[in-house]
């Protein structure tokens, strides 16, 4: 899931929250530390002035980089769809 909200600040922030269903803290800080390479790597493309927040569910666990990828592209495309209308 993913929410996008207007800051005042000119820049993007992110925030990863990942649940304690998603398992043990190696599985949530693995989660964490690919949601964070994917927004280092693609933040040029992002919107300024947003803040944006991915909350991962507990089917994400077994994903890998690439997959993970392609799940936020879908999200991040929903979004600006859905703010857009």
């Amino acid at each position: 899931m993913v929410i996008i909200h207007g800051n005042e600040l000119g820049t993007r922030r992110l925030g990863v929250t990942v649940g304690k269903k998603v398992g043990k803290a190696v599985r949530r800080n693995r989660i964490k530390r690919l949601v964070r390479e994917f927004f280092r790597l693609r933040k040029d493309k992002l919107p300024d002035s947003k803040d944006i927040v991915i909350i991962a569910r507990n089917d994400v666990s077994s994903l890998k980089y690439q997959d993970i990828c392609t799940e936020l592209e879908k999200l991040f495309e929903r979004a600006r769809t859905n703010c857009r209308a």
